[in-house]
């Protein structure tokens, strides 16, 4: 049964419906997504400060010329004795390497900014692929509720006839009445469920706000390809030290720290100025032409505060990359505990117990118009059925999920490829 034609809601105001496989997802998601275009522009706002710190400074050009002559009594008195005009061109030149220090610090803050990005990616990756399965399986479920809804309101209005011909008792149709408004019920909550999910998953791919997802995916291509058992503990902890970019960020993080402790070190070295001028009036000689140099003398200020804070971001760096290996670590045993607990519920269940259930259903119904079983017996198996359903679909998605959450954790695409 289609999912969209059976939510009347759905059905009624929704403008749009996407058929998405996870392919065409994440190609949407990759194109649209705004908090990746945002990041993006961090990126080029780095490379912008790299550009910055390759600069030269410029040179300084001084010119004064004489305002009031005394001996004239003029103003801008340019007659051509009196007048007197300065001029002086001084250039800073840095020493102890600042300029090639703030380049490094400059190209490094450029690869933190793109591992950041990296990482974002790899976040809203795990959100997108999570939700699509999310999706998908409570879908499935839904789909149970449907067929059952169905069923039994077919029986309801039978048995409404048969109780206004006095055939059945009316306490048999007010106990089904009772099972179809519980499943009704239980229905509107997964599908709020599903509409919060679906929300979120919109807003990843930018589609609009009315559309109505349904993801497309081929479930035992899937199961067979995301197996765990053959992969190893070791080789996850492997993976996520070589991929996971908030790693790299905090590696690059202590480089960062040490580039800029000495940098700090370098601005307490004093920077000389260098400078020539020319004044025609204003020495002791007519026409005085001058070259020199000067530079702040580092007694009282030698950049020690700076200096200490630098080095107190190396030590904190190093310990925030040490919690973050440890966080890694508990959350890669945390996954691969779950993946491998829900496989082995997966496998326990038979692969023809799914068909064969669906099968029979369509025989209960038969059996119990014919009367061969009871009311509750109907009821019962209904409820069997649906609590299966959903128990199966929950089993596989949680699987998915951990398997989704180990690929997340190790910054690697390993399974659900």
């Amino acid at each position: 049964m289609c999912v969209l034609c059976s939510n009347s809601i759905w059905a009624q105001y929704s403008q749009d419906t996407l058929r998405l496989n996870l392919y065409d997802a994440e190609g949407l998601f990759a194109k649209n997504n705004i908090q990746l275009l945002a990041q993006k522009y961090s990126i080029d706002s780095a490379k912008a400060n790299l550009i910055t710190a390759k600069l030269y400074d410029n040179p300084n050009f001084d010119f004064s010329s004489g305002f009031y002559n005394q001996t004239s009594k003029k103003f801008f008195d340019y007659s051509n004795d009196n007048r007197e005009i300065s001029l002086q061109l001084s250039q800073l030149i840095k020493t102890a390497g600042k300029r090639t220090k703030n380049i490094a610090l400059a190209k490094t803050g450029v690869t933190i900014t793109e591992y950041e990005f990296s990482n974002l990616l790899r976040s809203l990756q795990y959100t997108l692929r999570n939700d699509f399965y999310n999706i998908y399986y409570l879908q499935k479920t839904q789909q149970a509720y449907f067929i059952e809804i169905n069923s039994l309101q077919q029986t309801v209005a039978a048995f409404t006839d048969q109780v206004k011909k006095g055939n059945i008792a009316a306490k048999d149709l007010l106990r089904m009445q009772s099972q179809l408004y519980t499943l009704q019920a239980e229905l509107a909550t997964l599908q709020n469920t599903i509409d919060d999910i679906q929300s979120e998953f919109k807003l990843l791919l930018r589609a609009k706000s009315m559309a109505y997802i349904i993801p497309v995916l081929d479930q035992k291509q899937n199961i067979k390809t995301s197996s765990i058992l053959n992969t190893s503990y070791q080789s996850l902890i492997d993976s996520a030290y070589q991929n996971r970019h908030d790693l790299k960020v905090a590696n690059t993080n202590i480089t960062f720290n040490q580039q800029n402790l000495a940098l700090q070190k370098a601005l307490a070295v004093p920077d000389l100025t260098f400078n020539v001028g020319y004044d025609r009036l204003g020495s002791y000689v007519q026409n005085y032409n001058s070259i020199g140099f000067g530079f702040p003398i580092p007694i009282f200020n030698r950049n020690q505060g700076n200096i200490k804070q630098a080095k107190i971001g190396i030590q904190s760096s190093k310990i925030e990359l040490q919690g973050l290996q440890d966080v890694i670590e508990s959350q890669i045993a945390n996954a691969y505990i779950g993946a491998v607990r829900a496989e082995h519920l997966l496998q326990s269940f038979d692969p023809k117990f799914e068909e064969d259930f669906n099968s029979l259903i369509s025989e209960v119904s038969k059996n119990f118009e014919k009367r061969n079983i009871s009311i509750l017996e109907f009821i019962d198996f209904y409820d069997s059925y649906k609590q299966n359903v959903v128990q199966l679909n929950t089993l596989r998605y949680n699987l998915t999920s951990q398997l989704e959450q180990l690929n997340f954790t190790t910054g690697t695409r390993i399974f659900n490829k």
